[in-house]
């Protein structure tokens, strides 16, 4: 799901240093203050959005469950949903919103088959992963882990392996369980199925706490989220408390504050001048501009694909690098640690020309023994240029995956060829390994989960895609 393909990079006017505060040479102004705040803000706002779609407007055709409540998909993803960019389509998703006021969430996790892949991500409002349940990360055995807020305080209760601790009030966990191939669906929802969510109080039977007070929450869509940011992060701060190890952002709120931007109070507010207002629309479409085209160079190119390996998408791992954080939510809201996927994407062919299904078909080929090195599996995913979403197509087939490789046609010398144009090839030997193209523009994302090391360390590359003209 969500489109993550992000390296380490160096963003001009992102102001990317500690959060104790601006960088050096930079005015202590509004519209510097309205852009530092925006690039710190817009994953949060990102993050809010997809909440509010899935767990709040409950008329909305996103809506999935309310707060605490687990939603399975019962099946992978496909052009209809358009809730979210660049959707993962070969595993389905289990997606759990989580109000940790009250009390903590328990989740447990079946027994699953140890050749299937499966993992939980943990991400706070701050959109910082702070935990994964999984087969890289606790195994494939059955446990229960509770999450808590950042006010929680006490050791793990009885029965619990461990606790993962949320910085915000409210978090995500995105379940993704291993889909074989369209037959084994039913395996998946037998695995969905096991999965378990309950408050801590009813798990170890005792009596549930007051429940916490009901909020008024902000609408919000595409538009009202593009004029008035900060309006948003302002309603958010007030679940995100400066404490723990958050308190290393109390500097950075002070300077905020300095532009009437505090936790849970309107923004702007009352009073502003219509010079201030203009300052911080300068400042956040600044922001804006620094953010897109920095996605537009960043990672490390390899062949034409954009490749990272360097993500650590925890506090620890950004290090108060806001610039980096809102380059990878904005190129891929909930992005996966490197260590649990590896993202290579590219919009380019060999020859550094744009990809377009109306201007050519193209190929791209594993050498023997050159497969994506993945612990768990690997797939290729096509995506329009425009919407950033999957493709519709008269096969319904968005992706070629590891899984589906007893269907593919290999060459002569064992290599693996895929064909990825508008119109189906005529060879059926070609078809099989057939990736539909829309007659437009667009982008490849690879996945590789559970990295083998030499992706880890570049000494594996994606091969670069090749065009064929007329």
């Amino acid at each position: 799901m969500y489109k993550p393909f992000i390296t380490g990079f160096a963003i001009a006017g992102l102001l990317l240093g500690p959060v104790s505060g601006l960088a050096a040479d930079e005015p202590n102004d509004t519209a510097a203050i309205a852009e530092q705040a925006t690039v710190y803000g817009l994953p949060m706002v990102d993050l809010y959005k997809l909440m509010y779609d899935q767990a709040i407007d409950t008329d909305g055709s996103q809506f999935k469950a309310p707060f605490n409540t687990l939603h399975n998909e019962s099946n992978v993803f496909t052009p209809a949903d358009t809730s979210i960019v660049t959707p993962n389509s070969d595993t389905p998703y289990s997606e759990l919103w989580m109000d940790l006021r009250a009390e903590p969430l328990v989740l447990c996790v079946p027994a699953v088959d140890k050749d299937r892949y499966y993992s939980v991500m943990l991400t706070s409002l701050y959109t910082f992963n702070f935990g994964y349940i999984g087969s890289r990360a606790t195994g494939n055995d059955a446990a229960c882990y509770a999450v808590a807020g950042p006010d929680w305080k006490a050791d793990a209760p009885k029965g619990i392996a461990k606790v993962f601790q949320s910085e915000t009030e409210f978090a995500t966990a995105l379940y993704r369980t291993q889909l074989f191939n369209p037959g084994d669906i039913d395996n998946v929802r037998k695995v969905q199925a096991g999965y378990t969510v309950e408050p801590l109080s009813a798990f170890l039977g005792e009596a549930a706490p007051a429940p916490a007070p009901a909020i008024d929450w902000p609408e919000i869509d595409d538009q009202s989220a593009k004029e008035n940011p900060l309006g948003y992060l302002a309603f958010l701060l007030q679940f995100a408390p400066a404490t723990g190890p958050a308190a290393v952002e109390q500097p950075l709120r002070e300077k905020f504050a300095s532009i009437g931007l505090e936790a849970g109070k309107p923004f702007p507010p009352a009073g502003t001048s219509d010079a201030e207002l203009a300052a911080i629309q300068q400042g956040v479409k600044a922001a804006r501009a620094d953010i897109a085209n920095a996605i537009k160079s960043m990672g490390k190119i390899e062949n034409g694909w954009s490749v990272s390996t360097g993500i650590q998408g925890n506090r620890d791992g950004y290090a108060g690098n806001w610039g980096l954080r809102a380059a990878v939510a904005v190129a891929g809201l909930l992005a996966n640690d490197t260590a649990e996927a590896v993202y290579p994407i590219t919009n380019i062919d060999i020859d550094h020309n744009r990809l377009d299904g109306s201007k050519s078909d193209y190929t791209i080929t594993f050498k023997p023994g050159e497969l994506p090195p993945a612990s768990a599996f690997w797939s290729v995913t096509m995506y329009d240029g425009k919407t950033q979403h999957l493709v519709p197509n008269p096969i319904d087939r968005y992706l070629i995956n590891a899984p589906m490789l007893p269907e593919l046609t290999k060459n002569a010398d064992g290599s693996l060829t895929l064909y990825i144009q508008k119109d189906a090839p005529t060879d059926p030997a070609k078809k099989a390994n057939w990736l539909p193209a829309p007659d437009g523009p667009f982008y490849v994302a690879m996945r590789i989960y559970w990295p083998k090391q030499a992706v880890l360390d570049g000494d594996w590359q994606p091969p670069g895609i090749v065009p064929h003209k007329g």
